[in-house]
């Protein structure tokens, strides 16, 4: 393990250095295995740091395999989408690309085998019939009628099985284990299941018949050899039935499997389930809309793979379940971006100002840092004319308070890289809205003020003869409350936040903002961290999304309602 990269202990990597220590392993053997039946989101960005990453740091090897056993709910989109995530989070599996589907024939040969030793057996039943037969958690089950056929009915039923001469769901094939187990996964489980007519991305019509995902887990893991299968807590009650699997027939290893807590993550939705139901429903644009946990939406938003990565080593791997703040994730953002993202000046809510002492027709370009705090990141020009936007919430007529630092009828504020101005007059329209300031500038302010000149506030602004139009995102969190799907009482829908998308039409960018490009990031001085999307709008702006805001805005949101608790 390299000495400049120490990552967190924990108790996955104690178990793996005692393993190597005592030559129980010679190497480390780890693999990814989503099911491609949806979209990765950022708790699966959890298990892939963690697998990846223990292959990396104890020099061994990490496979991505799909366990592509369900036909019904998978297809190449998600394969294709699933293997794009994992390589912008920076990994990269080499030659080990595999399918559970590419294990169909063995698979099928295991099960032939446990037929062969009578510890699998073709059954009748119905689902609901099976689920009556099955028992409770203080119930013992009842034994299947068809639990005691011999090895040669079972083995014709099995080989007509494969060769599709039943409907699906008359027959299955389940393991013989012990119906009154406390541990319900060992009450003989199903093995295959009859999925006639299904096209299979990868196996097309060749089966109509599907192995289980906790058969074809463990045999998997085994033919490729892995050392360390590790999994989500939930499988913990499914390891006894992953270790009866290959202890039952000719495996040519046996894996060990190791559960760690998943990631519960504040103010989103983590299961598969309820994300495609959000997508389906319409309450999202998608997989990938930047609301989205989605490693996809994350992407669009404007996270980078750098933020991930700290936001999995920050929240640690542990076994007890968590539920972690979404003020950490965004807190792995902005530290990100408070180094890497250039700065520009992006006026959301225009105001015109006219500078009415600025020679008509001159243009000034201003000479502005890309970043304050980095000299390394250059210099660029902004140009400045007679017309400026600045935004509308930087003016008031009256100050509210001896603390405003923003403009004011008579008063003065400097544009930031630019002169100081003062408001002289105020244009309304016929419904006493403010609609245009006229203003007068200081052409000896530039750069430092004058000895004895004060001025308290500093405002963004754009040159509006030179100002992108664009529109811009400001995205927020997709729930108002913490844990959407922990009432029972109501659908987790019911708790979407209504502002988590706010859009803006009419938006003034600095001109350099035109040479943006999706998924680079910048902050927009004093707004927030913004990224370009990949769309356009229907009238052919660019698109900003607000990647997150500079700010914990949500925090004394939450600060109060724990107070009000207390």
């Amino acid at each position: 393990m390299s000495e400049e990269h120490k990552p967190r202990s924990n108790f996955i990597r104690q178990i793996i250095e005692a393993d190597l220590a005592s030559g129980k392993v010679d190497h480390v053997a780890t693999r990814f295995p989503p099911e491609p039946n949806g979209y990765l989101h950022i708790g699966h960005a959890k298990s892939i740091c963690l697998n990846f990453g223990i292959a990396e740091d104890y020099n061994g090897t990490c496979n991505l395999r799909f366990d592509d056993t369900n036909p019904h709910k998978e297809n190449i989109e998600y394969v294709r989408a699933i293997q794009e995530d994992v390589r912008w989070l920076g990994y990269d599996w080499g030659d080990r690309l595999f399918y559970a589907s590419d294990y169909f024939d063995r698979l099928y040969e295991y099960a032939i085998e446990l037929i062969e030793r009578g510890k699998a057996y073709v059954c009748d039943l119905t689902p609901e019939q099976m689920r009556e037969y099955r028992g409770t958690l203080t119930e013992p089950g009842r034994e299947s009628p068809y639990r005691n056929r011999s090895v040669e009915e079972n083995l014709d039923l099995f080989r007509r099985m494969k060769a599709g001469e039943f409907e699906d769901g008359s027959r299955v094939l389940r393991a013989r284990i012990d119906m009154a187990s406390p541990n319900l996964n060992l009450r003989d489980p199903v093995l295959y299941r009859i999925r006639r007519g299904a096209v299979h991305h990868q196996t097309g019509e060749e089966w109509c018949i599907y192995p289980m995902y906790d058969f074809t887990h463990p045999l998997s893991d085994a033919i490729e050899g892995i050392t360390h299968s590790l999994c989500t807590l939930e499988f913990e009650d499914h390891r006894p039935l992953y270790d009866w699997v290959l202890d039952n027939v000719s495996a040519p290893c046996h894996p060990q499997q190791i559960e760690f807590a998943r990631l519960n993550l504040q103010y989103t939705v983590m299961s598969k389930r309820k994300l495609t139901q959000l997508v389906e429903e319409g309450h999202v644009a998608g997989w990938d809309d930047p609301r989205m946990p989605t490693i996809a939406g994350l992407r669009r938003r404007g996270f980078t793979p750098a933020s991930i990565r700290d936001f999995c080593d920050r929240i640690g791997v542990s076994k007890a379940d968590n539920s972690v703040e979404m003020g950490i994730l965004e807190s792995c953002i902005r530290d990100d971006l408070n180094r890497s993202a250039p700065r520009r000046m992006a006026v959301l809510h225009p105001l015109k100002v006219v500078i009415e002492n600025w020679p008509e027709g001159h243009v000034e370009e201003l000479e502005a840092p890309n970043h304050p705090q980095d000299p390394e990141m250059g210099t660029r020009l902004i140009p400045m004319g007679r017309e400026v936007w600045i935004d509308r919430n930087d003016f008031v007529e009256v100050a509210p308070n001896k603390k405003w630092k923003r403009l004011v009828l008579g008063g003065e504020v400097r544009l930031r890289n630019g002169y100081v101005i003062r408001c002289d007059r105020v244009i309304k329209d016929d419904n006493d809205e403010i609609i245009e300031l006229r203003a007068s500038y200081d052409p000896d302010t530039l750069g430092a003020n004058p000895e004895g000149r004060k001025v308290r506030g500093v405002i963004h602004w754009v040159s509006a003869a030179h100002a992108l139009r664009a529109e811009v995102r400001l995205y927020d969190r997709l729930f108002t409350v913490p844990h959407p799907d922990a009432d029972r009482e109501h659908d987790f829908t019911e708790f979407l936040n209504p502002d988590s998308l706010r859009t803006l039409t009419e938006c003034m960018l600095e001109p350099a903002l035109a040479e943006a490009r999706p998924g680079e990031c910048y902050q927009f001085e004093r707004e927030g961290y913004f990224t370009l999307d990949p769309d356009t709008t229907e009238h052919g702006l660019p698109v900003f999304n607000r990647t997150v805001t500079l700010r914990d805005s949500w925090a004394k949101i939450e600060q109060k309602e724990r107070e009000g608790k207390g």
